[in-house]
C-alpha cells in the first residue's frame, strides 16, 4: 500500500496512531514538509513537521478525529505544497479501530485540487456556471438558480461539477470567495470587514469562520505571514 501511494504526486497519505504520531507516509507527504526521508517524519506529530501555524492546527484537527471518533470528509481546504505554497485540497481523514472498536490511529488522504484554467476543458454548461460564479461571487448564490442557467437539475450540475472539478457546487463557492478573500488580504490594506463584503461573505464573523475553515488560520493571522 505504502508504494502505491509513493507514486502519486498530487497525493499525501498517511496513517497515525492514537497519539496523532505518524506511523506511515508517503514521499509527496515528506516532500511536503520540507525533509528528505521519512524517517524524518515518522514517529513525530504535525507541529513537529510542518512550520507554525500549520502544524499546530493540524494537530488540533488530528485530535479531533481521534477524540471524537468521527472521521472527516471531503474537506475543502488549503495545505502546504512542496515549495511552502499554499494550494487547495481535498481532504478525508478516518478513525482506525481496534478488536474492541476503541479508536487505535487513524489514517488520512489529501488530494491536490486541480482546477482547468480553460473553457476546453469544461462541459459547455458548466462553463457558463463558472464565469458567472466568478463574476458574482460578491452575490447571494443559489445552486438552483445557477442549474437554471445551465439548463441542468441541480443533480445533474452537482454530478457535473464532481465529475470536472471533485468538488461540489457549494464547495466551488467557497473556493473562489476565499481566492478572492486571500488576495485581497494579500495585497490591499482593506480591514477584514471590507475584505469580506468585496469576498462575498455577509459579515467578518462569516469570512473568519469560512476562512479559517479552509486555512487552519483566521483572516489576520493570514494576513500576518503574507
Amino acid at each position: 500500500m505504502e508504494a502505491l501511494f509513493d507514486d502519486l504526486e498530487d497525493v499525501v497519505f498517511f496513517i497515525k496512531d492514537e497519539r496523532g504520531c505518524y506511523a506511515l507516509v508517503n514521499r509527496t507527504l515528506v516532500a511536503r514538509c520540507g525533509l528528505a526521508r521519512k524517517r524524518d517524519v515518522i514517529g513525530r506529530t504535525t507541529d513537529e513537521v510542518f512550520p507554525e501555524p500549520f502544524g499546530k492546527e493540524y494537530r488540533n484537527q488530528d485530535q479531533q478525529v481521534l477524540e471524537t471518533n468521527r472521521p472527516i470528509k471531503d474537506k475543502l481546504e488549503l495545505q502546504l505544497y512542496s515549495q511552502g505554497t499554499p494550494g487547495w485540497c481535498i481532504t478525508n481523514k478516518v478513525p482506525i479501530h481496534g478488536d474492541d472498536g476503541g479508536v487505535i490511529g487513524m489514517t488520512g488522504l489529501s488530494r491536490d485540487l486541480h482546477i482547468p484554467k480553460t473553457k476546453s476543458e469544461r462541459l459547455p454548461e458548466v462553463s457558463r456556471v463558472i464565469d458567472y460564479i466568478w463574476s458574482h461571487y460578491d452575490e447571494p448564490l443559489r445552486v438552483e438558480d445557477l442549474a437554471a442557467m445551465a439548463e441542468l437539475s441541480t443533480y445533474q450540475l452537482e454530478q457535473r461539477m464532481k465529475r470536472i472539478f471533485h468538488v461540489t457546487v457549494g464547495q466551488f463557492i467557497m473556493h473562489a470567495r476565499i481566492d478572492v478573500a486571500r488576495d485581497l488580504l494579500k495585497n490591499t490594506s482593506y480591514p477584514v470587514s471590507e475584505v469580506a463584503q468585496r469576498a462575498g461573505f455577509y459579515d467578518h464573523s462569516a469570512l473568519t469562520h469560512h476562512f479559517k475553515a479552509a486555512t487552519e488560520l483566521t483572516p489576520t493571522q493570514f494576513r500576518s505571514l503574507v
